[in-house]
């Protein structure tokens, strides 16, 4: 076969293998495309070691270059340890940080800190509909004891409810004015946009709180959230992928819309109880396309190189600081943040089913 003859022959296979390889790949991406997203970020136990960015919403999306917060710090325990679920976008764990701090400061005994997100955020295998993007956080009434809790305690250690059982009021006994100058506390940070709390909570502090009001615009009434409140941080500089959620309505919110959560409407039962959520079906192709690459990045060396420690400093963070510096003090320990499934924008919420006292609704 002649020179030329031989070359055209090898140029088309390996166009043809090359056709091949790509189809195999498209194929390959359009399988995992299929899977279910909470399969396949549930098992990823390390962030993806890249520079922090959020993508797409808070119930539906991921992030990139997360921080875990240590498990023990001077002014706060994580728990629920085996969920892995203490990584957040930097800013948030920074937050989680500084409020632990200043909270001590305000008298609180110090946090006891639930779910902020997976490692790479992305669907939860059970319970949140949020938590997603690494900008929510959960940190429960019940204060951090004068002792340091085993795994198994964690694990198994309830939260109190501040509710009245089976009513929709603030049970005396168990609110004090410290968790009130706690919220107060964590909704002083310019960062933090919306805390949630049990309406009866939102109540309480409508009916006692004097002097200034301003900070109870941001305090949300919302199913659940009786045994610990949600903190949401807004998307952070850098992350143009992110998508902002309306700010809540102006003024403290102690008006008829919060009247609307002690009528009927709000509580009566989900006509669909058996639908599926949306956590249970949403495929990989359903989230951002940026999504894709944050599950498939490499992972950093260890989770320590990537732990906030309690001295307020990385442990040799590999996520790069963001693009602007966030208005957090690193340098003083200790803040705080979290919250759940898109709030509703409009003044008077969509009727949900009713979570039941002491449960979690997500």
């Amino acid at each position: 076969m002649s020179g030329p003859a031989q070359k055209g022959r090898l140029k088309r296979k390996a166009g043809w293998l090359l056709a091949v390889a790509i189809g195999f790949g498209v194929l390959a991406q359009s399988a995992q495309s299929d899977e279910l997203a909470k399969n396949a970020f549930g098992a990823k136990s390390l962030p993806a070691a890249s520079e922090p960015h959020s993508y797409g919403f808070y119930s539906k999306g991921c992030f990139s270059g997360g921080m875990a917060i240590a498990a023990d710090g001077p002014t706060w325990q994580a728990m629920r340890l085996s969920r892995n679920r203490r990584w957040g976008h930097p800013t948030m764990i920074r937050l989680l940080e500084k409020l632990s701090h200043d909270a001590v400061q305000d008298g609180w005994p110090g946090l006891l800190i639930g779910d902020i997100s997976q490692p790479r955020g992305g669907p939860m295998l059970t319970g949140h509909a949020s938590h997603q993007i690494g900008l929510d956080a959960d940190i429960w009434f019940t204060p951090m004891p004068d002792k340091r809790l085993s795994a198994a305690q964690r694990e198994s250690v309830s939260a109190v409810s501040m509710i009245k059982k089976g009513g929709l009021t603030v049970d005396d006994r168990r609110w004090s004015d410290s968790r009130m100058r706690l919220l107060k506390r964590a909704a002083s940070y310019p960062e933090v946009e919306r805390i949630l709390v049990h309406p009866g909570i939102k109540k309480k502090l409508c009916d006692t709180v004097t002097g200034d009001r301003t900070w109870l615009r941001k305090v949300r009434p919302f199913w659940g959230h009786d045994y610990h409140f949600h903190v949401r941080i807004g998307c952070q500089a850098g992350s143009v992928g992110c998508k902002e959620q309306a700010a809540p309505p102006e003024g403290d919110g102690c008006d008829k819309s919060l009247a609307w959560w002690f009528t009927d409407e709000p509580w009566r039962p989900n006509k669909n109880p058996d639908a599926p959520k949306a956590r249970d079906i949403m495929k990989l192709s359903a989230l951002p396309k940026a999504c894709m690459a944050v599950l498939n990045a490499p992972s950093p060396a260890s989770e320590a190189v990537v732990t906030l420690g309690g001295e307020g400093v990385p442990q040799t963070s590999v996520a790069s600081a963001p693009a602007e510096a966030p208005t957090v003090d690193t340098t003083q320990p200790p803040a705080a943040a979290n919250a759940y499934s898109a709030t509703p924008t409009v003044d008077i919420p969509v009727p949900r089913p009713k979570a039941k006292v002491g449960q979690s609704s997500r």
